[in-house]
């Protein structure tokens, strides 16, 4: 029989290292360079720390394409592809999308609008 052993935070905390929440932690945003790359192609690099997981940098990386997408002029991107890394507690996004006036097709596509306003609900920098 396996069993899960469960320990307690405030037990966790006593030994050395307290544990951190995600409540507790406040992520900070350091910046995004972004760079057109071929006509509708542009890259985002982003950078941060506080970051729970990869997909925290992720999102970082969709507010910076849905904010460029807006201040292009254009509603519409398709996310081509995402690379996170995280060393020393610095966590670096390289995402790259594509950038439209109308729904582009593909799989992964965001309206620029709703993504940047759920962007700015939660706190997460904009182009």
């Amino acid at each position: 029989m396996n069993r899960a052993l469960l320990i307690s935070p405030l037990l966790l905390a006593a030994c050395g290292e307290p544990v951190l929440t995600a409540e507790q932690l406040i992520p900070d945003y350091r910046g995004v360079d972004t760079q057109l790359l071929d006509g509708d192609l542009v890259q985002f690099r982003v950078e941060m720390t506080n970051a729970l997981e990869p997909r925290n940098v992720a999102a970082y990386a969709e507010c910076a394409a849905a904010g460029y997408t807006l201040v292009r002029g254009y509603g519409f991107a398709r996310h081509v592809r995402t690379s996170v890394d995280e060393q020393n507690g610095v966590w670096t996004g390289d995402a790259v999308y594509t950038i439209s006036p109308t729904l582009p097709e593909g799989l992964t596509k965001i309206d620029a609008e709703v993504v940047a306003a759920n962007c700015r609900e939660k706190g997460i920098p904009l182009v």
